[in-house]
C-alpha cells in the first residue's frame, strides 16, 4: 500500500497530496486544481492553490470536485 504524503505551504496557500517520488508534471484540472501524473498518465499526487478558501468556516473539512483513486 501507497503513503500519502502531505506538504503544505501556509504562505501561499498551497497543498500538494503525492504517494509516490517518481517524476511526474502537473495536468490542470480547474478551479485551482492539479493532478500530478507519471509518465505513463496514472495520477500519483495533486495539489490544491488557495487551499484555505475552500475550507468551511464551521469545520475544518474540504469537498474537492473530483473522486481520487490510488494505485501502486
Amino acid at each position: 500500500m501507497a503513503k500519502l504524503k502531505l506538504w503544505y505551504d501556509r504562505e501561499g496557500d498551497y497543498l500538494e497530496l503525492t504517494m509516490s517520488r517518481k517524476k511526474g508534471h502537473f495536468k490542470d484540472v480547474g478551479n485551482d486544481i492539479w493532478e500530478r501524473v507519471d509518465d505513463k498518465g496514472h495520477i500519483i499526487g495533486f495539489a490544491i492553490a488557495n487551499f484555505t478558501k475552500r475550507l468551511s468556516q464551521n469545520r475544518e473539512e474540504v469537498e474537492l470536485p473530483m473522486e481520487i483513486a490510488f494505485h501502486d
